[in-house]
């Protein structure tokens, strides 16, 4: 990191009871114990229903003076992370997804990448995507054939990898020209909405700020909040909108 900046961890969370007994957050916090760059985990719990505020409170927010919970109302992935990105006290904001497909270790190369002179790191599963099941790969290459086709980020070969590093005096500016995602409403079931990455790159290269695409470990994991059909229409619909947005000059 530029001149020993501090890292905030945000960390999306959505009816992740079950995750959260399998000792995910465990292995977050001897990493960022280890990692004293890191001075804050942010878990911005999405409206869960199950037990995972309480558990977060009763086992990590207590123990461990590092972590906070936000409470959001149920609004999405997307939403949560531009909460964390706001409520974030440090210099660099780094997000994963809470059952670490991607090793929090791995976080240390997207940090390496902000030491030099890019503004964002991005983790990239490129064409190894160990355990994902052959429709999701399929769907994977329908998808960034029509990404490139409309909205190009075509020098980006995963946009969608749950683990990205920033400025965050730069993602602040990135949030503030958002136009899909630029305002929160409830919803109902979960949203893991993949447009939200789509169009937070989108903008960034549109205000010049430098990507580094970094290889990381991914491994798939079985969750419930991810539905294949629903959520590659979903993002259809984000994109179709990101290239309304920008043929109507909102991004400008």
């Amino acid at each position: 990191m530029k001149n020993n900046m501090t890292v905030s961890l945000i960390i999306p969370a959505y009816n992740e009871e079950v995750n959260i007994q399998k000792g995910v957050l465990d292995k977050i916090s001897n990493f960022t114990k280890e990692h004293p760059e890191f001075s804050e985990v942010i878990i911005v719990d999405d409206g869960s229903t199950d037990d995972t505020k309480n558990l977060i409170k009763r086992e990590y927010t207590q123990r461990f003076s590092h972590f906070r919970l936000i409470e959001n109302n149920h609004a999405g992935k997307a939403q949560a992370i531009i909460t964390g990105i706001k409520e974030a006290k440090s210099d660099i904001v780094m997000f994963t997804d809470i059952d670490l497909a991607t090793p929090i270790e791995e976080g240390e190369k997207l940090l390496n990448a902000l030491k030099d002179t890019y503004d964002i790191a991005i983790g990239s599963r490129n064409t190894h995507r160990e355990g994902a099941p052959l429709l999701r790969k399929i769907m994977a290459v329908g998808f960034i054939f029509i990404r490139n086709s409309l909205i190009g980020l075509n020098n980006i070969k995963d946009t969608q990898c749950g683990f990205k590093a920033f400025e965050r005096k730069a993602a602040l500016k990135i949030i503030d020209k958002l136009q899909v995602f630029n305002k929160q409403s409830s919803i109902t079931g979960s949203s893991v909405k993949a447009g939200f990455d789509l169009e937070f790159l989108f903008v960034a290269i549109k205000l010049g700020y430098k990507i580094k695409e970094i290889p990381v470990t991914w491994k798939h994991v079985e969750t419930k909040n991810v539905n294949f059909f629903r959520d590659f229409i979903d993002t259809m619909k984000d994109i179709l909108a990101i290239k309304y947005y920008d043929l109507t000059k909102k991004y400008d």
